[in-house]
């Protein structure tokens, strides 16, 4: 019988393991071509391939001219037929809007007053935890970050419902509200954890109050005093509103159709779109977008000096600054083209909030690098198509304005996209049936097999 490794030993066999996988792993990129394989579920023109129907959302960033060409045009996103800056101005003279954005999405109507009150006051009866449930799972095991603690948490309220399993439209839709009225506090609660058990800070865990909307709750469950201004509390409203969905073909979204026509639970359906939404290329974009103005404000002296600022945008294109990548995070888009309508929204806030906070230069500095960012990469890439800042450009700036540390940038996202994810998930079960499974080409080789004995050592 073989004795177990050693430490080195093990270090040396992992590694030869993994020369092994690198070097079998990589698939020949002509072949791709070859085989006419839309990589990334995307033509050679970067637009998505059709693979579903939608009612719940539609984003455009192209128009027809009088030809009947595509051409670019400014960015639209609607929800369930409603222009996004519609519902906007819609909910600008009064509080907070989340909630009758959430309605709308999953029963595609804007609800009446009394309606919208029920829906509060349903939201607000699910805005509670199990007994003891912060103590037995989100401190049982503190993670480092916390997508992987908001998955944790989802996949073990499993074991908290009678009746997990069932894939009907009533309990489904039962399950997403529970969902949606309870990702706040997993969200704050797992970073308070982390901050304790890992940063060595104090331990507050503060309930959420049933008068408060879901915004003002985030924050003053949030903050240490739990305290927050108005202009705060109304421009998360508004981040958590266009986060909220954003069509069925971003990568989140799909993994709730592609998991949820298998016909699994709820709980493993929302869990895989977490780790989706994890990935840096889709909900921790934002983040690299304040990690790049960081590394921009410590070598740009002058912040009112265009050519400077160009200078610097152009080094980083060159794979010369920042992390070596050539990108300026937050510029540019699959869809969009001339414009993103989240973008242009936020934006604005953005600039409220910044002149509450006493930040003006630097929301001067955002607004210089999107301008000057859209110049240098069309000149340096040789852009066909229009180039513009996406919501991730000023999400973080918001986020960070807010007080909401960088752990939770991501898991804010989270808490307003679980809503569209929920609608989608309850579309593909009404209207579904067949599970979802593209097809792959096999390009490699058949071969004779060889017995145990008969191999030569490589």
């Amino acid at each position: 019988m073989r004795m177990g490794l050693s430490q080195k030993e093990l270090d040396s066999e992992l590694k030869e393991l993994v020369a092994q996988s690198s070097k079998t792993g990589a698939i020949d990129p002509s072949l791709y071509v070859e085989y006419e394989v839309k990589r990334g579920l995307r033509d050679n023109t970067g637009r998505g391939v059709l693979t579903g129907l939608t009612e719940i959302s539609d984003v455009n960033g192209i128009q027809a001219n009088s030809l009947g060409e595509k051409i670019p045009a400014e960015g639209r996103l609607y929800y369930r037929g409603y222009s996004i800056n519609d519902l906007i101005r819609g909910i600008r003279n009064r509080r907070f809007g989340f909630e009758e954005i959430t309605y709308l999405l999953l029963f595609g109507e804007l609800p009446t007053e009394s309606e919208l009150d029920n829906f509060i006051d349903i939201l607000s009866s699910f805005r509670r935890l199990p007994d003891n449930f912060i103590r037995d799972v989100i401190m049982k095991a503190p993670s480092r970050n916390m997508m992987n603690s908001l998955q944790q948490s989802i996949l073990t309220l499993y074991s908290y419902d009678d009746n997990p399993d069932d894939t009907s439209v009533g309990n489904v839709l039962k399950q997403s509200l529970s969902l949606i009225a309870k990702m706040p506090l997993l969200a704050v609660y797992s970073y308070h954890t982390y901050r304790h058990y890992h940063q060595g800070q104090n331990l507050v865990i503060r309930n959420p109050k049933s008068e408060l909307s879901l915004a003002e709750n985030l924050l003053q469950m949030l903050h240490p005093d739990g305290q927050y201004t108005q202009l705060e509390a109304k421009v998360l409203d508004i981040a958590l509103i266009l986060h909220a969905e954003h069509g069925g073909g971003n990568n989140s979204t799909f993994t709730t159709h592609v998991v949820s026509s298998t016909g699994t639970d709820t709980y493993s359906a929302i869990a895989a779109s977490l780790g989706s939404l994890k990935g840096p290329k889709h909900g921790g974009a934002n983040l690299k977008v304040l990690q790049m103005f960081a590394d921009i404000k410590k070598n740009v002296h002058n912040w009112d000096s265009d050519e400077e600022i160009r200078n610097y945008l152009n080094r980083i294109l060159d794979h010369q600054a920042f992390d070596g990548a050539g990108l300026i995070y937050g510029m540019g888009h699959a869809v969009y083209t001339l414009s993103d309508p989240r973008c242009v929204i936020l934006k604005e806030y953005a600039k409220q909030l910044s002149v509450e906070k006493d930040l003006q230069d630097e929301y001067a500095l955002y607004e210089k690098v999107e301008q000057i960012g859209k110049e240098c990469m069309q000149e340096k890439r040789r852009l066909v198509k229009p180039v513009c800042a996406n919501v991730d450009f000023y999400s973080g700036f918001v986020y960070s304005m807010l007080d909401f540390p960088k752990e939770l940038f991501t898991p804010i996202f989270a808490v307003a996209r679980i809503s569209g994810w929920s609608a989608h998930r309850l579309e593909e079960i009404v209207s579904g049936g067949k599970i979802i499974r593209p097809a792959y080409k096999y390009v490699g080789h058949h071969r004779q097999y060889i017995s145990l004995e008969s191999r030569e050592e490589s």
